[in-house]
């Protein structure tokens, strides 16, 4: 299957959370107590990190990354989903910092001017877009859209396979020709000065960027789509069941959401009218279930309340969350296993294989060090929660990382809800105290057998 590519600006988005239950004494500011700071790819990372979670093929990501800690920090993330084709970026790379108490923002800290330069583009990104299935390009106005060769392979594309452009008021015109043009509600009523409503700015669009149909995003009201000339622009609302309320509604990612939808519904061969509405359901449903914040992974400013930092082969809970609403989206059934995991051995790899073969996820819940003291004493463990999870994020059969503080995962496993959680045949016969909460849940119980002669207190004492 040819891959999808994504052709953007991308940054680094980072959510510092705490709470904030007074006032600042030298200004009427909240003070907020931080508990931890979370990172995810931003900007058109975003857009292609969600698409590879929902896309059955590869997605490649064509995009201008700086040589600095944030641009570092951002490939990092972006590599363990989808193929970066770097562009060198001239100036620091972008970050958007977003301080948020009690799942509001406070105020939101912007650094770094990056812009694309005009640098030839590598062998590999003409190859990429040559081979394209479809291309979603995300512009965040940072001048990727600008580079004249990417707009000269891109003007040749249309027409060919479906292209999908999320323009930016501060980026260029869509090329001529693309299949779908998706600004929002407020850009595209800029863009026309006058237009009485979304349904002309559409209109308007489709005719002044020459593109075969435009769709202006309307939030929690949907889309207008203006298709070919001389048919009325129509709305496409958000289909019932798909609104799902909450008190803090998160939206941040939704237009990301709404175009990689569009894109991978065209690259299928679906019309524009049903993949706008597939589109509308999409971005609907993604913010019900916490929008962008969900995807993010543990930063190091400072340690949770309880237990350890996960460091970088964890990922939040919040993120595990989404994992399994992802996997459960598409029918998949979720597996989670659990435990110490001190001195990764060959049994260790052959439980978690099994246990992923189980399933279509597998979510590990790890004993922070803490935890793993308090069951085997002083001395344990040999390896910190960290370095754990690290390891075991490095394993293919594993999907995600969760480092947990109680003696036992219920109540972690009480909020994942897996539909099979695994243990090892050595706890054959002994009380699970996780087992209720997993079969209250409509979820099984499933004990694998273990490697004969591997286990780490065994090697401890043969080390020893």
């Amino acid at each position: 299957m040819k891959p999808l590519v994504v052709v953007g600006d991308a940054l680094l988005d980072v959510d510092v959370e705490g709470g904030a239950s007074r006032l600042c004494p030298e200004a009427p500011v909240p003070v907020v107590d931080v508990e931890g700071e979370w990172v995810r790819p931003g900007g058109a990372g975003l857009a292609a990190i969600l698409l590879a979670a929902r896309s059955a093929g590869e997605v490649l990501f064509v995009t201008a990354l700086g040589d600095d800690r944030t641009g570092h920090r951002l490939s990092s993330l972006l590599a363990r989903e989808v193929e970066v084709i770097a562009l060198p970026l001239e100036g620091e790379t972008v970050s958007k910092t977003r301080v948020r108490a009690s799942g509001q923002s406070v105020v939101r800290l912007d650094a770094g001017g990056g812009r694309a330069g005009g640098a030839p583009l590598p062998a590999r990104a003409r190859a990429a877009l040559g081979g394209a299935r479809a291309v979603l390009v995300s512009d965040y106005g940072r001048g990727i859209t600008a580079h004249p060769e990417l707009r000269g392979l891109l003007a040749t594309l249309t027409g060919t396979v479906p292209v999908v452009w999320d323009p930016h008021p501060r980026g260029c015109a869509p090329v001529p020709g693309v299949t779908l043009a998706t600004p929002n509600e407020s850009e595209a009523l800029a863009l026309v000065g006058g237009a009485p409503g979304p349904g002309a700015a559409a209109t308007g669009l489709r005719a002044r960027w020459r593109c075969h149909a435009a769709a202006v995003t309307l939030g929690a009201r949907g889309a207008v789509l203006a298709g070919p000339e001389g048919v009325d622009p129509v709305t496409v609302p958000v289909p019932d069941g798909a609104t799902l309320t909450g008190e803090k509604l998160d939206t941040c990612g939704a237009g990301d959401r709404f175009a990689g939808a569009a894109t991978a519904a065209l690259a299928d061969g679906t019309d524009v009218t049903d993949a706008v509405a597939s589109a509308v359901e999409a971005a609907s449903r993604f913010v019900g279930v916490g929008g962008a914040a969900a995807l993010s992974v543990r930063g190091a400013v400072t340690a949770p309340a309880s237990g350890n930092p996960p460091g970088d082969g964890a990922v939040s809970e919040r993120a595990a969350l989404a994992l399994s609403r992802r996997v459960r989206g598409r029918g998949g059934r979720v597996v989670a296993t659990g435990g110490c995991f001190d001195l990764l051995h060959a049994g260790h790899v052959s439980l978690l294989r099994q246990a992923r073969a189980l399933g279509d996820a597998l979510i590990v819940c790890l004993n922070s060090d803490e935890s793993v003291r308090r069951r085997k004493g002083e001395g344990r463990p040999v390896v910190t929660a960290a370095d754990r999870a690290r390891l075991l994020a490095e394993l293919s059969s594993v999907d995600a990382v969760v480092v947990f503080d109680e003696p036992a995962p219920s109540a972690l496993l009480d909020r994942l809800r897996p539909d099979v959680w695994v243990k090892g045949g050595d706890y054959d016969g002994a009380p699970l105290p996780e087992s209720a909460v997993v079969r209250r849940h409509g979820g099984e119980v499933v004990l694998l057998p273990t490697v004969e002669g591997y286990s780490t207190t065994r090697l401890l004492r043969a080390g020893g």
